[in-house]
C-alpha cells in the first residue's frame, strides 16, 4: 500500500492483525471452532444413548464428560484466534459490536460447559447426567445464537474474507 493509500474500515477488517491469525483470506478461526462445535454436538447424542442405555450408560457418560472436555480446551484455542481477528475490526463500528456479541456469547457458552464439565465429575462421570445432559442443550442454543453472528461477520460484514476483486480470480 503506497502513502497516499489509506485503508477503510473494510479492508481493515479483512486483513489479518497477525499472519498467526491465518493468511489474507484465509483465516484460522473459522476451522479452529469446528473442533469444540463438533465435540459439544457429539456430546449430546453421547448423553441421549448413556441416557436411554442402562447397558451403555458407563461408555457414553464418560465419553460425553471427555467431549465436553475436548471441546472446553478447543474452544479457548479457537476464542485466541477470534481474538485476534476481532481486534483487527475498527472500534466503534456495527461489525465491532457484533464481534463483542459474539465473542461474550462464546465467553458464556464456555462458562456453562466448564460448569457442565464440574457437575459432571462431581457426580461421577460415568453416570448419565440429565443435568449434564441440560447445561449442554442450553450451551447449544447459545453457541447457535453466537455461530449466526459468526457467519453475520463473515458472510455479511465480510470480516476476514477476501475482497471481491480477490474472489473474482476464481471465475476467470
Amino acid at each position: 500500500m503506497d502513502a497516499n493509500h489509506h485503508e477503510t474500515a473494510l479492508e481493515q477488517a479483512k486483513r489479518p492483525r497477525s499472519i498467526i491469525a491465518g493468511p489474507y483470506g484465509h483465516p484460522f478461526h473459522p476451522i479452529l471452532v469446528t473442533v469444540p462445535i463438533g465435540t459439544w454436538v457429539a456430546s449430546i447424542v453421547f448423553d441421549i444413548v448413556a441416557l436411554a442405555d442402562a447397558a451403555e450408560e458407563k461408555a457414553f457418560s464418560e465419553g460425553a464428560y471427555w467431549l465436553i472436555g475436548i471441546g472446553i480446551v478447543g474452544a479457548v484455542l479457537a476464542a485466541v484466534f477470534g481474538l485476534i481477528d476481532l481486534l483487527a475490526i475498527p472500534r466503534g463500528t456495527r461489525v465491532f459490536r457484533t464481534g463483542l456479541t459474539h465473542m461474550a456469547l462464546n465467553l458464556i457458552v464456555v462458562v456453562v460447559f466448564v460448569v457442565d464439565f464440574a457437575v459432571r465429575a462431581g457426580q461421577g462421570y460415568e453416570n448419565a447426567s440429565t443435568a449434564g445432559l441440560v447445561l449442554s442443550l442450553v450451551a447449544l442454543a447459545l453457541l447457535g445464537v453466537s455461530g449466526w453472528l459468526g457467519g453475520r461477520l463473515a458472510y455479511h460484514y465480510g470480516v476476514r474474507v477476501a475482497s471481491e476483486g480477490t474472489q473474482s480470480e476464481g471465475y476467470r
